[in-house]
């Protein structure tokens, strides 16, 4: 008899049932596996852990500002490939591709709308775009909003949501925009400006580095990474364990770089307070 030939008998089995792809989540931060809709309908926060998950920088406007009220400023400009970049693949390739995913020019949106009443301008990175990475339209856009605020005296809010750092697609002109966006947020300081700074998850390297850490006020979402660079690599580095939750919203305003921890259902709120209070 042809023993492993046999066709096994399926009386008593069961068919295993597949499930579809793309229903569930799998928390960062606690490892709960979260039914799509339901994170959807939790704005995106974990129910067991309240992990903020990222959003785009649409979820984040319609979030904060009032329905029907933000216009849009400087859509037109894209990312240009000054240095001919090529690895893995040419820039501006790369920029396309990215482009069409987002349905953004690049990892920033800005502009100006009402918040609860209040006007305001508004800067907005997405992670989603090259990890929210800081190039010269990401720079140029929030240093146009800044100067724009500066001249309408009106407060500035940017929520950051920037894992990326400066973009080394575009070398210097890159690291050029921390210094550009720090020199203009000066300027509307000088002439008595308020800027309220929101880091969400991740605000990292140089965007914390320049303008999302010269807050009047600084905010996080709960459980945010925020630092310079990544745990790992400075463990690596520095050949130490670091503390339980080093880098995360919760360290950081225990240790005063940060002001205030609010929850994504309360930030309207508490940025309309807080430009009740602060602004002009």
């Amino acid at each position: 008899m042809k023993l492993f030939s046999r066709r096994q008998p399926t009386l008593g089995r069961r068919s295993r049932r597949e499930i579809p792809a793309g229903l569930w989540t799998k928390c960062e931060s606690c490892g709960q596996l979260i039914y799509n809709k339901a994170l959807e309908e939790n704005l995106r926060v974990c129910p067991k852990c309240d992990f903020h998950f990222p959003l785009t920088a649409y979820q984040r406007i319609h979030l904060t500002i009032d329905e029907g009220t933000f216009e849009e400023w400087d859509a037109d400009l894209t990312p240009l490939d000054p240095l001919h970049f090529t690895v893995p693949k040419p820039y501006s390739e790369k920029a396309a591709e990215e482009q069409r995913r987002c349905g953004m020019s690049d990892a920033c949106l800005s502009g100006r709308g009402r918040l609860d009443g209040h006007d305001v301008v508004l800067g907005v990175t997405d992670s989603r775009f090259m990890m929210g990475s800081m190039g010269s339209v990401v720079g140029e856009k929030l240093t146009r909003a800044i100067e724009r605020a500066t001249e309408l005296r009106l407060p500035v809010v940017i929520l950051s949501g920037s894992g990326g750092g400066a973009r080394m697609q575009e070398g210097v002109l890159s690291l050029m925009q921390m210094a550009k966006t720090a020199n203009a947020l000066m300027r509307l300081d000088e002439r008595g400006g308020l800027f309220i700074s929101v880091l969400t998850h991740p605000t990292m390297a140089g965007v914390l580095a320049s303008f999302a850490t010269l807050g009047d006020v600084i905010i996080a979402e709960p459980k945010a990474l925020i630092g310079f660079t990544g745990p790992r690599v400075i463990e690596q580095t520095i050949r130490q364990k670091l503390p339980e939750g080093f880098q995360r919203s919760e360290f950081l305003l225990e240790h005063g770089l940060i002001d205030l921890i609010v929850s994504r259902r309360d930030m309207k709120s508490v940025l309309a307070r807080l430009l009740g209070y602060l602004g002009r």
